[in-house]
């Protein structure tokens, strides 16, 4: 994984806005209609072909497709794994049900969600179908083939097992515990091609923090904190034979606009994620109720080796961070980190975790990533 050796790098964290008409597609499959599948795939390579031209226009250095062909994060491996079907009922987020008034504007802006109402396993949970990851790997291939020029590095997201099995909750296995494992040891293969393919496997952990305020909202926090280590251990096996320094996590408290005051401490969870077998940490630091926490990774500091994505972008707001601001956030970032050649801007989360469901309008999601280039800059003149 590269640093930032002579200027600050940029990246993001995974999803970038769908296209209209590709968002129509993917929620006309997500309802189980017929679609017309070259038709579909025809969309989506339009669209990745949009997006990496776009990153690249905008100098982000790490990017990658902007998981234009799947419909999210996380429910996508539906279609690859065996044991899914039905439909989940997850719990609400603590802080929207403790805040009528938020909960009531957040379901008058909401619209077709496919991570509210998920599959839910009711069967073993195996990985059967590599064609959809091989179509997209090979398709992102040839689109990067075709550009001029290309990114330093890219990157490819994956979920952790633990934000699959509390997304698509547990009909069929014993425990959580037992649950986790076994999606883990499907990711493997996903996890596996990713690196084999070249790319820097990003490990898509919500779980790791929202889930305090979520799954575990009425339970101590040592229950929550035992959730995370069993995920981590997981993710460990599954990570078995791929190069730590190929590999980021990537931990979030949720990619929405709330008021968050349930979040778990970053002081309470940061140790609990150092045992990862990973090379970086992909962390919220731009929203307001994480941005102090920079003060907390320059106390508890970071695992040899490891490199600090920060998230200096705020993706939930519209408005446009003001690039000496992201630079500040770069700094921040730095000085917790004890080495700038240690740090590369990122954003907080995705911009578009489900289809079509972004918080930011398209066309503002340009100007941030634009404001994150600036911003980079100018920290690299402070910095270096």
């Amino acid at each position: 994984m590269k640093g930032s050796e002579s200027r600050i790098l940029t990246t993001h964290a995974g999803s970038l806005p769908r296209p209209p008409e590709l968002v129509a597609l993917q929620l006309q499959v997500s309802r189980g209609e017929r679609v017309d599948r070259t038709a579909l795939d025809a969309a989506a390579a339009q669209a990745v072909r949009r997006i990496v031209a776009r990153q690249l226009e905008l100098g982000i250095d790490v990017g990658n497709d902007g998981e234009q062909p799947r419909e999210s994060f996380v429910t996508y491996v539906r279609y690859r794994m065996s044991g899914f079907s039905g439909e989940s009922a997850r719990p609400p987020v603590r802080d929207l049900a403790a805040f009528p008034g938020v909960r009531a504007i957040v379901q008058a802006q909401a619209r077709p969600n496919l991570v509210a109402a998920p599959p839910r396993a009711t069967g073993a949970v195996k990985y059967m179908d590599r064609s959809p990851l091989d179509r997209e790997l090979s398709g992102f291939k040839n689109v990067l083939e075709g550009q001029k020029q290309g990114f330093v590095e890219t990157f490819w997201t994956a979920p952790s097992p633990g934000i699959v099995a509390t997304a698509m909750q547990n009909d069929f296995y014993r425990s959580l515990e037992e649950y986790i494992d076994a999606v883990a040891d499907a990711l493997r293969t996903e996890y596996r091609e990713i690196a084999a393919r070249g790319h820097v496997l990003q490990i898509d952990a919500p779980d790791l923090a929202m889930e305090r305020h979520r799954l575990f909202a009425d339970r101590p926090l040592a229950d929550f904190l035992r959730f995370v280590d069993h995920t981590v251990a997981a993710i460990n096996r599954a990570l078995d034979g791929i190069p730590p320094e190929r590999v980021r996590l990537h931990v979030c408290w949720g990619n929405y606009e709330g008021p968050h005051i349930f979040d778990v401490a970053l002081e309470d969870l940061l140790p609990r994620l150092f045992p990862a077998r990973v090379g970086a940490l992909v962390l919220s630091m731009a929203n307001p109720r994480h941005a102090h926490e920079h003060r907390v990774l320059a106390r508890l500091g970071l695992p040899r080796g490891w490199l600090l994505v920060a998230g200096v972008i705020d993706t939930t707001t519209n408005y446009v961070e003001h690039p000496e601001v992201v630079a500040e956030r770069i700094e921040l970032a730095a000085r917790a980190a004890g080495d700038p050649r240690r740090v590369l801007a990122g954003t907080d989360c995705g911009f578009d975790t489900s289809t079509g469901c972004g918080c930011v309008a398209d066309e503002v999601v340009w100007e941030k990533l634009r404001a994150l280039r600036a911003g980079a800059d100018l920290a690299t003149q402070r910095l270096f």
